[in-house]
């Protein structure tokens, strides 16, 4: 019985194990993005992946909310592939969209925040597992070694259907078949 004779609630979605785990504590941390030493590295890209599937995993996998905010976070969706006139309309963008409610993270330099609301006991290794993924993500590495760009490519084939079986060993080679997916139209 609680306090005056009620009987204390539990929570529907925690039951009796969120009871006893304590009660929701909400942080946040913040990663900053090393854009000033790596100017043209495409940072908001290897985090996102294809589609925003890599942020969606981290999400999962941690249970935290991870959000790409600061100068440079907006990027013109219309467009496939960036161009020196989508980047530009994207600045203007940013630039109508500065003072406004909301988004006031575009007056910072480009930054990552994994937000997590869960129990006392659980949250801080929440954020630091979403902080290790992110960190490594953050980590330029030369494009012919990069290991989650080539991934995140092939992932983009798979979802795009256009994923080639004679692609190598690294690429799926026969397996991609067996796992019925489709073999990308070819010129002969």
């Amino acid at each position: 019985m609680g306090p005056g004779g009620s009987v204390p609630q539990v929570s529907p979605f925690w039951g009796a194990q969120g009871a006893a785990a304590g009660p929701l504590v909400r942080k946040t941390r913040r990663i900053d993005v090393p854009v000033d030493k790596h100017p043209n590295y495409n940072f908001v890209g290897r985090l996102l992946g294809p589609r925003g599937n890599s942020l969606k995993r981290v999400e999962s996998t941690t249970g935290c909310r991870v959000l790409i905010q600061g100068r440079g976070s907006i990027k013109d969706s219309g467009k496939v592939r960036q161009s020196p006139a989508a980047d530009e309309h994207a600045k203007e963008l940013e630039d109508k969209m500065r003072d406004k409610p909301g988004f006031e993270h575009l007056n910072e330099p480009l930054h990552v925040l994994s937000e997590a609301e869960l129990p006392a006991s659980t949250v801080d290794a929440s954020l630091n597992q979403a902080a290790e993924i992110v960190e490594e993500l953050l980590k330029p590495v030369d494009e012919n070694y990069d290991v989650v760009k080539k991934a995140q490519l092939r992932e983009l084939a798979i979802l795009n259907g256009t994923l080639c079986e004679d692609s190598g060993p690294y690429y799926g080679g026969s397996a991609a078949n067996s796992a019925g997916l489709k073999r990308a139209k070819s010129r002969r």
